[in-house]
């Protein structure tokens, strides 16, 4: 079989992967439903695989067309890389560009920097995408991520930039504190109400101070919750004594809603990074996001 035949369908099929229907990939190849549905048949002919598991209202890649995926994704970005290579000195940027980033931080502080980013260079196509979990980047396509978390959990084919250190502060409303009291110790501390963070294995996370070796063991009457900004909004209503980066309050401690408590007894928390492919360094969209994001970020987690 030539090459050029083995090419044949695959951008059809990688646009159906992630449009997540034929018509919606039609539509962006300006096709019709009929003639993106023939490709992908011919292509599944071909390799003798069913890429996608259909029903009459839904469609999904199947296992051998996942693994096909990653696969058809991984060589059209090397082709574009190939391609890019040749004219980026005579091209403005443009192009898909793969982000992702944390929920909280990422709408906080990364969205609003790549948007700012965005009206400079308004031929790139970003897909962002927002997550918590662990994001393998070589393995999902993802250009760029910013990731909570020490240097050790990047393999080797990814590279990243530290940008900065969480401080994690106590804070409360103002109106609580009024109600309760300014505790002055850690002693008081343990007897406030406090606003927790519950973790999906149900577990909640507990109060850490500076000069501790272990966290704080006994907190009174605790509302737990598995959100940050949900901690942020229960905080504010005056439901306790929160632990959170500053990053996530500022605005907060800034427009007085929020109060610092016992200020000597907070503590850094985990480094933020960006990361980014190795492989897709030199594309000038992903080099010049990544300079963009380091600059724009930096001053948010200053301590």
């Amino acid at each position: 079989m030539f090459p050029s035949e083995r090419l044949k369908g695959i951008d059809v099929f990688v646009c159906v992967a992630e449009a997540g229907s034929f018509t919606a990939a039609a539509q962006r190849l300006h096709l019709t439903t009929s003639a993106v549905s023939k490709a992908v048949a011919r292509l599944e002919k071909r390799l003798q695989i069913r890429l996608f598991l259909r029903t009459t209202r839904h469609l999904a890649l199947s296992e051998e067309g996942e693994a096909f995926y990653r696969t058809c994704t991984g060589v059209l970005n090397q082709l574009e890389e190939a391609e890019l290579a040749l004219h980026h000195q005579n091209q403005a940027l443009q192009g898909r560009i793969r982000i992702d980033l944390p929920v909280s931080y990422g709408r906080m502080h990364v969205l609003p920097a790549m948007l700012s980013f965005l009206k400079r260079h308004p031929q790139l196509e970003p897909v962002m995408t927002f997550s918590d979990r662990f994001v393998e980047p070589v393995e999902e396509g993802v250009d760029l991520l910013v990731r909570s978390g020490g240097s050790g959990i990047w393999p080797g084919a990814v590279d990243h930039r530290q940008l900065g250190i969480q401080r994690l502060i106590l804070c409360a409303a103002p109106h609580y504190l009024s109600e309760y009291g300014m505790p002055q110790s850690e002693q008081a501390l343990s007897e406030h109400r406090c606003v927790l963070y519950c973790r999906n294995d149900g577990n909640l996370t507990p109060l850490r101070l500076a000069g501790q070796r272990s966290a704080l063991k006994r907190q009174h009457n605790v509302l737990a919750l598995g959100d940050t900004e949900a901690m942020v909004m229960a905080a504010v209503a005056g439901q306790g004594i929160v632990q959170l980066p500053t990053w996530l309050v500022a605005q907060h401690l800034a427009q007085k809603t929020l109060v610092q408590v016992l200020p000597e007894l907070s503590i850094s928390g985990m480094p933020i990074s960006l990361a980014w492919l190795k492989s897709r360094a030199r594309l000038p969209k992903v080099s010049a996001l990544r300079d963009w994001l380091i600059e724009s970020l930096t001053p948010s987690l200053a301590e």
